[in-house]
């Protein structure tokens, strides 16, 4: 059944307010996609503040020439959803996660990543990036590194001469 024209219109903003709020939208091809897992992706994506819609090619693709993002939007084909958040990495980390839960089924085809379109490999690469709670501990550990083995040393040296 055709959408009507007004309907088109509705899309077409929904998808402009979602390129307009987020600073990164993922897009990913789902076919093939089970709704019980899809119900489970919405839910992961929920939980990690990420918005997820479907749409239209030809009504998103207006909707993104209408925000004139720079560079050239990737070529999308087939089934097409897209992941959307105010934090840069968190939708490409998530549909990454998924990728790779269902290799046949999800499969990142590009995306915007601030106000610029990015190819497959550019956004996987940006998926590869940890969050930053992992960063965070990884920099604590760094920092904790060189003291630890003072500490050890110290302790070796106090061992010893206690001997």
């Amino acid at each position: 059944m055709p959408i009507s024209k007004a309907k088109k219109k509705e899309i077409i903003e929904d998808v402009s307010t979602v390129v307009k709020s987020s600073k990164s939208i993922v897009f990913f091809n789902f076919k093939g996609f089970s709704v019980k897992n899809t119900t489970e992706m919405r839910r992961e994506l929920r939980k990690s503040q990420v918005g997820y819609m479907v749409a239209k090619k030809t009504l998103a693709k207006r909707a993104f020439d209408e925000a004139k993002i720079l560079g050239t939007i990737p070529t999308i084909v087939g089934e097409t959803a897209m992941a959307y958040s105010a934090d840069l990495i968190a939708p490409a980390r998530e549909v990454y996660n998924f990728q790779k839960k269902f290799k046949d089924n999800i499969s990142i085809v590009g995306g915007i990543f601030d106000g610029k379109y990015m190819s497959k490999d550019e956004m996987v690469t940006i998926a590869a990036i940890p969050s930053q709670q992992t960063l965070y501990a990884q920099f604590v550990n760094i920092i904790n590194s060189p003291i630890q083995g003072l500490v050890m040393a110290l302790d070796a040296i106090a061992k010893k001469k206690t001997i």
